[in-house]
Formats: structure tokens, C-alpha cells, sequence
């Protein structure tokens, strides 16, 4: 069974900038649309951005110009390049398959924004 391993969270200040990392153990389909999800404190998991397999992209209104989700097949990997964050982003992220949620969830890993 593919497991995801999310990394590159942290901490970072208003106006900063953070990269988030996603690594399956095996192979992720082509034929799935990979997805960044997040988890706010006291908040229910929301749509972030999502990414076909040929590249093409779209990002939920609220990071929409300020986020960058991009995915490499060869590396089994899914990417979000994340600028201008807010302390509203502060959440734990995820990846997944999108609509549908055909891998079991990892671990997330924790951006936090705050001054």
C-alpha cells in the first residue's frame, strides 16, 4: 500500500515563504489528480490546490497568486510552494488524490505563521 510523507513545514513569520514536500512509497498513479489539503486549528480539512498529471493546476480562492503546486512522476512527489502566507494558513497540510481520497493519509506536516 502507498504511504505519503508530507515534510518542509515550520514556522515563519507574515509575508514569508515555506516549501511543502510530498513522497509516496510507491508509485503514484498518472491517472490521479494529486491535491494539497490542510487541517487549520479548529477547522475542518479544506482544498488547497490540486494538480493533473500533465501539469495543469487550480488552487482554492484563499491561496489563489500566492501558492504553487507542481508534481513529479519520476520522484513519486508532489510539491507547494507556498509565498505571502498569512496566519490564517497556519495549518497542518496533506496530500492525497483528489476528488477522491484513494491513499491512506500521512502524517501532515505543520506550517505555522505567526509574528
Amino acid at each position: 500500500q502507498v504511504q505519503l510523507v508530507e515534510s518542509g513545514g515550520g514556522s515563519v513569520q507574515p509575508g514569508g515563504s515555506l516549501s511543502v514536500s510530498c513522497v509516496a512509497s510507491g508509485s503514484i498513479s498518472d491517472r490521479y489528480v494529486m491535491a494539497w489539503w490542510r487541517v487549520g486549528p479548529g477547522k475542518e480539512r479544506e482544498f488547497v490546490a490540486r494538480v493533473t498529471n500533465g501539469g495543469s493546476s487550480e488552487y482554492a480562492e484563499a491561496v489563489k497568486g500566492r501558492f504553487t503546486v507542481s508534481r513529479d512522476n519520476t520522484k513519486n512527489a508532489v510539491y507547494l510552494q507556498m509565498t505571502k502566507l498569512k496566519p490564517e494558513d497556519t495549518a497542518v497540510y496533506y496530500c492525497n488524490s483528489f476528488p477522491t481520497w484513494f491513499y491512506s493519509w500521512g502524517q501532515g506536516t505543520q506550517v505555522t505563521v505567526s509574528s
